[in-house]
């Protein structure tokens, strides 16, 4: 039996594990940060992620093309992250847009960076565990949006390599032919068409 594309390699690639862990990993940061959109683009990302990785291993053209259009627009989704928190193009990283405006809550790491301390000092008139008011940030050694860049800029060098590995394991990869076909014809058949 002739093996029908070269898909089955998908799920043993060095790339696809990093690339789930990564999307995970940054899912539990933007969890702790309350970064709703970023939690939402992220979910949407791991779920086609995974229908991807099915298509490829199932032989599906129409999942690995809904993966294709995903990765572009995750891609595109990166570049915009990263254009936040570099403040370009009027962009404001302090704005509450990543939170649909619904708190004034920032990236985790912006608090929880390395080696940052936070500064606080307890709020006059108020007594119990939840009276302290947030001063200060001191000490970090990289500001939280850098640490945010890098992680949107590993997430487009992962889902441009894993976009490749998909692309160049499927050059013919649905073809319901195996990849090196014997010719069927009749030996008689080939001479004839060596002596005309």
């Amino acid at each position: 039996m002739g093996k029908r594309g070269g898909g089955g390699g998908v799920c043993n690639s060095p790339f696809t594990f990093p690339f789930q862990l990564a999307a995970l990993e940054r899912q539990v940061f933007d969890f702790l940060g309350y970064q709703w959109a970023p939690i939402l683009a992220n979910f949407l990302h791991i779920i086609i992620v995974i229908l991807g990785l099915f298509g490829t291993i199932q032989y599906r053209p129409r999942y690995i093309v809904v993966y294709a259009i995903w990765t572009a627009i995750w891609v595109t989704w990166n570049i915009f992250i990263i254009c936040f928190y570099l403040e370009v193009g009027g962009l404001s990283k302090d704005s509450e847009l990543l939170t649909f405006n619904i708190s004034r809550h920032q990236s985790w790491w912006s608090e929880n960076g390395p080696g940052c301390v936070r500064k606080e000092a307890s709020m006059s008139g108020i007594k119990g565990l939840d009276s302290h008011s947030y001063i200060s940030v001191i000490g970090c050694a990289l500001e939280y949006r850098y640490i945010e860049v890098m992680h949107s800029s590993f997430q487009i060098l992962i889902a441009v390599s894993i976009f490749d590995f998909f692309s160049v394991d499927f050059i013919g990869g649905f073809d319901p032919f195996p990849l090196y076909h014997v010719n069927e014809k009749p030996t008689n058949l080939l001479f004839k068409q060596t002596y005309l």
